[in-house]
């Protein structure tokens, strides 16, 4: 069980799982996440990945194992530094109170990883001043600020930052307490060219490229046959995907050891095996009043002693 992410206490046992670390990363995002950015690898796409906003680094751990020789991962989160306006300090204030330290997304990040990504411990503002290097990402995650500024501001960032079919990710663009976010991507799609990628019930992916070199790359999987509900929009003139459900997820690796495990074998009762019923009888059975019910199955029962005697 995951620890209280709003737990005042900083001590925490050192995770093993993934579902250790405290956050809201959700397994219908973990599988996305991963089947994007192995796509990527399979199709020989590089490419820097990076991160606005991690909290304690559930979503940062498994972008970690995805960096291939060359490529950099960095990460941008104020951590436990002062918000750059009030209206930020209010929202650090409600969301995290005093969890999030950048210690201990270290502490946990290095449980999973032999080295840190590149840590920027700033405001994701900051990114604006031309430090990631235009069109060198692959991937981008922004789960910072749910401010409509802030929030713009990051999307102009991923904008800059991504390569060609570059993936951005968007956390909570639907919740009721973060109409900031969904103005702001939303704004991207109607005005500045963002194309719906797909959508979970909690995270928008999306691309400045073309949406359906993405969706060939999710589409090759057998979404439905693994338990997850799958279904298709139309947004802007753009077909997206729809996914959701409680199915398989292969990215952690105890929930598919648990889901490869054979069925436990049931013991094969003695004696005669009893003949299924008819649908007939069946519905008899449920339709007849509770009297009649009775007499009907101390019947059937007497004939079947009969003829084991």
């Amino acid at each position: 069980m995951s620890a209280d992410p709003h737990s005042m206490n900083p001590v925490r046992p050192t995770p093993r799982r993934l579902d250790d670390v405290p956050g809201w990363f959700w397994p219908v995002d973990q599988l996305l996440f991963t089947r994007i950015l192995d796509g990527q690898t399979d199709a020989g796409t590089t490419g820097d990945l990076l991160e606005l906003g991690t909290y304690l680094g559930r979503s940062a751990i498994l972008i970690g194992r995805h960096r291939q020789a060359g490529e950099s991962f960095t990460i941008c989160d104020l951590f436990d530094s002062d918000a750059p306006d009030a209206a930020n300090a209010d929202e650090m204030s409600m969301s995290y109170r005093k969890t999030l330290t950048r210690q201990a997304f270290e502490a946990n990040y290095l449980a999973f990883h032999e080295e840190l990504p590149t840590v920027v411990q700033a405001p994701t503002s900051v990114l604006q001043d031309g430090r990631i290097t235009a069109e060198s990402c692959r991937f981008v995650h922004i789960d910072a600020s749910h401010l409509y500024e802030h929030v713009a501001g990051d999307v102009q960032v991923a904008r800059a930052a991504l390569g060609k079919n570059g993936v951005v990710v968007f956390d909570d663009y639907r919740s009721a307490h973060t109409p900031g976010t969904a103005a702001a991507v939303w704004e991207a799609v109607f005005s500045h060219g963002l194309r719906p990628v797909c959508l979970s019930p909690e995270k928008f992916y999306g691309t400045w490229g073309d949406p359906l070199v993405v969706q060939e790359m999710l589409l090759r999987h057998d979404w439905t046959g693994e338990g997850w509900d799958l279904c298709r929009d139309t947004l802007a003139g753009v077909e997206v995907l729809r996914l959701s459900g409680n199915g398989i997820n292969p990215s952690d690796p105890e929930a598919e050891a648990e889901a490869a495990r054979p069925a436990p074998v049931r013991a094969v009762p003695r004696g005669p095996v009893p003949r299924p019923r008819s649908v007939g009888r069946r519905l008899a059975l449920d339709l007849l009043p509770p009297v009649a019910t009775r007499a009907v199955r101390r019947r059937l029962q007497a004939a079947r002693d009969r003829r084991t005697d």
